[in-house]
């Protein structure tokens, strides 16, 4: 007989997962208007009251490439503020439960961090960025791939003498938008190498929504085979070709337990244009469309969960709130079919019962409960040349 249950067919399947939201920074950078600083606050706040344990607060890099974030300081005071704190408690929160990461993709920013950390407001986790694809990330970094190696060896060390964790992410892994298909085997090596020179834990990197569910459990099955343990790993997807949630399955069959995600599937390359404003980013857009594109979304993959029976430790109900407030906050309609369809009734909903029916059957001699025909047999058989079952 074959196994039906999903968790008996894969093993390695988690019950329980650990989801960090990345909406403030991730999310926003795409966006081709300013989100007002008390919005980024209040999303923050929130979201750490709902129970997220990891977020991503800002980038730290310099706001004259990406003005969305030139309120960097301003968020991490507020993340770290004694009445922030209070509000916590009261709620049975504890501020040091909760990560605050910042994204540091060169040396100057990694730097940025550690005088932060000095002044008792800075991140608690910092991140740094390598492509397997050498073009890709030269768009990113500006340098070589041997150049920024060494760059990141130094700044682990600086950042662990402060006292700050180091992600490393490794993108590309399923195909780069300049030049082309890439290797799995090189991206399983250069996570290697992120933890040969002190990184705590590593983001692997769908950056473009590249990557399909198949090769998204080959992928991670070959990380999980070469590196077991699980809390090293953090799956991250794009959803531009639509296979998010799909992807966060093939994931979980592997054996991933850390996840990434962003309200209403916000995110996408650094915008370019801010306000009316030319500016950098990260140049020009891999894609037609800047609105297709986009990240897991996170009420969607919240409610998935919970119907699959996997722990999250997350108070579904008030994401799926904040999924309708950021439609708002962004001006217009985002991913999330969750905040639209709710999650799936769990109790009988009088509202919508037919009062006819009870009559119905009544009449026509039918017990309550009643749904075959009388003398029908008690269980249906199929005749074996059309079951194909011998």
């Amino acid at each position: 007989m074959a196994k039906h249950d999903l968790f008996e067919i894969f093993e390695k399947m988690p019950k329980k997962v650990n989801i960090g939201d990345i909406t403030i920074r991730d999310g926003f950078q795409h966006e081709e208007h300013f989100i007002p600083t008390r919005a980024k606050t209040y999303y923050l706040h929130e979201l750490a009251f709902a129970g997220l344990k990891r977020m991503e607060v800002t980038n730290l890099g310099n706001p004259r490439n990406m003005p969305q974030f030139n309120d960097a300081e301003e968020l991490l005071k507020s993340v770290h503020s004694d009445i922030f704190k209070k509000r916590l408690e009261k709620r049975g929160i504890n501020h040091s439960d909760i990560e605050w990461t910042c994204i540091t993709i060169r040396e100057s920013a990694v730097d940025r961090a550690i005088e932060l950390k000095e002044k008792g407001y800075g991140p608690d986790r910092i991140l740094m960025m390598v492509s397997t694809d050498e073009q890709h990330h030269f768009a990113n970094s500006g340098t070589t791939l041997p150049q920024y190696w060494k760059e990141a060896e130094r700044c682990i060390k600086k950042c662990h003498d402060a006292g700050i964790k180091m992600c490393g992410t490794v993108s590309t892994i399923w195909g780069s938008p300049i030049s082309g298909p890439t290797k799995f085997e090189d991206a399983v090596e250069f996570t290697k190498r992120w933890l040969s020179i002190g990184a705590d834990d590593i983001e692997h990197a769908d950056h473009d929504g590249s990557a399909p569910p198949d090769k998204v459990y080959r992928y991670f099955s070959m990380i999980l085979d070469a590196l077991p343990n699980t809390d090293l790993h953090v799956a991250h997807f794009h959803v531009t070709r639509g296979w998010g949630n799909a992807n966060v399955l093939a994931a979980l069959q592997a054996g991933i337990t850390n996840f990434e995600a962003t309200l209403g599937g916000t995110g996408g390359q650094p915008a370019n244009f801010v306000d009316g404003v030319p500016g950098l980013g990260t140049g020009q857009y891999y894609y037609k469309d800047p609105n297709v594109v986009g990240l897991s979304v996170l009420e969607d993959m919240l409610v998935m969960m919970d119907e699959m029976g996997i722990e999250t430790g997350i108070n579904i109900d008030r994401i799926l709130e904040l999924g309708v407030m950021m439609e708002k906050t962004i001006g217009r309609r985002l991913r999330s079919e969750a905040i639209l369809n709710g999650r799936i009734p769990k109790e009988v909903r009088t509202d919508f019962k037919r009062p006819k029916l009870p009559i119905l059957k009544e009449k026509n001699g039918e017990k309550p409960g009643q749904l075959i025909p009388e003398g029908w047999p008690e269980k249906a058989e199929v005749p074996p040349e059309i079951s194909g079952k011998k």
